[in-house]
């Protein structure tokens, strides 16, 4: 059975600096997140960036905030109101043509950082109201920057559904990553389709089947161009979440490839987890776990090559929330 996510080598993801552990936050503290560093650092390798020490701000330093609207606000110091957006973005400009070359498959973000937070970063007006509308400076213009690569916060980090989602998308860029690398060609295409087709499924039908029409006509395009298509539906994608409904969809898929082996009682077995599933009483590992049996009994090819069944590293545990 294909398990490529534990196999293959250390891949690199942005970070946050202060999330590791280092002491670059304005009050001379980190904000060491256990999980990122002691879990997710097992499988990767941190490219750890701390905006504002690295555009020269020292440690301890004054705070920084976002003033101004939604549509157009500046990045300044909280107590004597020195405005450094420009330095800001002239140092992202340059760090981000850097970042360029370190192949990231992600980044995760210190959530509500003035310059990094992702999404809901605070907004003060002029007259002292407060938005949650804002994007920190350097978040934002890697964002735009880089709109393929997968990118997440600490804090949401905390929520299993988007935990999840984000390790898978990281997982399976590397996997794209690691076939763009390579010569191009539509066989190796086809092969890596075939071998994601479920874990596709799982997260949008539609695009699933826009996808296998492209993969079909792969002779009709030039082969960069091919691949190009593919990446952007691929990344389209696997940004929406994989609901528990989805995920049923996929698990009764699977049930049919070998539904004609499966005795009576092995098929009320599935019906009965699957239920259980459904009516969120266990974890989707549940599930996976009877199905990976079945496969490896009755060995449908096909089953054994799907990397929904392995997109990550089962000791990460991403599968056994309710």
């Amino acid at each position: 059975m294909q398990n490529d996510s534990q196999n293959q080598t250390q891949f690199r993801i942005g970070i946050s600096s202060c999330l590791l552990g280092n002491k670059v936050r304005f009050d001379g503290g980190h904000k060491h997140d256990r999980f990122i560093t002691d879990t997710l650092g097992k499988y990767v390798t941190f490219v750890p960036v701390c905006p504002e020490v690295e555009c020269g701000l020292g440690i301890p330093r004054e705070a920084l905030r976002l003033v101004g609207d939604s549509d157009e606000y500046r990045l300044v110091f909280s107590r004597s109101g020195g405005d450094i957006t420009d330095k800001m973005k002239t140092w992202a400009g340059e760090k981000l043509a850097l970042l360029e070359k370190e192949n990231l498959c992600g980044f995760i973000f210190k959530s509500r950082s003035p310059s990094s937070g992702m999404e809901r970063v605070k907004i003060y007006s002029q007259k002292g109201a407060v938005s949650l509308k804002g994007r920190g400076v350097f978040a934002g213009m890697f964002m735009d920057r880089f709109p393929e690569i997968p990118v997440e916060e600490e804090g949401r980090l905390n929520d299993p559904v988007l935990r999840e989602n984000f390790i898978e998308r990281i997982f399976t860029l590397n996997r794209w990553r690691e076939l763009s690398s390579n010569k191009k060609n539509l066989g190796s295409l086809v092969e890596f389709h075939t071998c994601n087709k479920l874990l596709i499924l799982s997260h949008s039908t539609e695009i699933y089947r826009e996808m296998g029409k492209l993969v079909a006509d792969g002779k009709k395009y030039e082969i960069s161009d091919l691949y190009n298509k593919y990446a952007t539906l691929l990344i389209s994608a696997l940004s929406l979440k994989a609901t528990t409904k989805k995920n049923l969809n996929v698990l009764y898929h699977m049930m049919g490839y070998f539904k004609k082996e499966l005795s009576k009682d092995e098929k009320e077995e599935i019906i009965e987890v699957f239920t259980d599933y459904a009516e969120q009483k266990t974890p989707l590992i549940v599930p996976l776990t009877l199905l990976k049996h079945f496969v490896r009994k009755y060995d449908p090819e096909y089953l054994k090559k799907q990397t929904y069944l392995s997109p990550h590293p089962l000791e990460m545990q991403l599968r056994n929330h309710v």
